[in-house]
């Protein structure tokens, strides 16, 4: 048996997790003195409700323990393990997980930089399960998931970038340059980091903008399309309006509350799009 591990940053709820038997590693979010462990005492709501205090919020990796934990149990049952971890670019988790990996000599565990984050890791991790299901070993997993990375697409529109700029994730000048009035910064992640390929004035623009990546980077129909919102689900339904003008019909099940950890740098009110591009 293949175990499939990834951490909170794969934004599936816990339900999914529980549903898909997937182990779920809680990241660490730090707001003002508090220390939470997202999905396991602090929720989406509970989140979103802590930003608007004014609060910017913090993440740590998660206790390396408890990834040992699961590669021992793993191994004490004879399993194998893949565990698909946020992106090295976003996070020291990847590192920190490789070496917890080398210490405990799991000859049969792996790990995988996700090489992505919230929707695209999600994307990544449903594959696994699928591979899984279909009695695929562990290296084979690996093999199939490392070449989905490449093709996944993840691109957002966002209100602000103050969270990016306060979570060091982007230069002052390029914070300076996205915080013109009424300016909404386009965000995609591109192997790994987070990159700001263009500016909207106003959502409506920023949506403009995502719709037409679709025309020109092409959905693989074969994979799910999911939209991306932070905190209020409003703009994520207006951009759902959108694709269903161009003929893409999202679920309510593939409309995805991006949590604490990728939220913490995003900040409330973006919204956006990921899927896997035609080959």
């Amino acid at each position: 048996m293949v175990r499939i591990i990834t951490d909170s940053a794969a934004d599936l709820e816990p339900w999914e997790y529980e549903s898909n038997h997937v182990a779920c590693i809680p990241l660490t979010v730090c707001i003002g003195e508090k220390e939470y462990q997202e999905d396991v005492d602090l929720d989406k709501e509970q989140f979103y409700a802590l930003l608007a205090t004014g609060e910017f919020p913090k993440t740590a990796q998660a206790s390396p323990q408890i990834l040992m934990d699961l590669f021992q149990d793993a191994k004490a049952a004879g399993d194998e393990a893949v565990y698909i971890t946020i992106s090295s670019e976003l996070s020291g988790t990847y590192q920190s997980a490789v070496a917890t990996l080398r210490l405990s000599e799991c000859e049969n565990c792996y790990v995988l930089d996700g090489l992505n984050a919230t929707g695209g890791q999600r994307m990544l991790v449903e594959c696994a399960v699928k591979l899984r299901d279909e009695g695929m070993c562990a290296a084979e997993i690996v093999e199939k998931v490392s070449a989905l990375r490449s093709r996944i697409v993840l691109f957002a529109c966002m209100d602000t970038l103050e969270y990016l700029y306060h979570g060091g994730r982007i230069s002052h000048t390029v914070y300076k340059l996205g915080s013109l009035a009424q300016v909404k910064p386009i965000i995609r992640v591109l192997e790994g980091r987070v990159e700001v390929p263009a500016k909207a004035m106003g959502m409506r623009k920023g949506m403009d903008f995502l719709c037409k990546r679709l025309e020109q980077m092409v959905p693989d129909e074969r994979f799910p399309l999911y939209v991306m919102y932070t905190g209020d689900r409003t703009n994520g339904q207006t951009l759902r309006s959108r694709l269903a003008e161009l003929g893409y019909d999202v679920p309510d099940d593939r409309i995805i509350n991006v949590g604490a950890a990728i939220g913490s740098h995003i900040g409330p009110g973006a919204c956006g799009l990921v899927y896997v591009e035609t080959e």
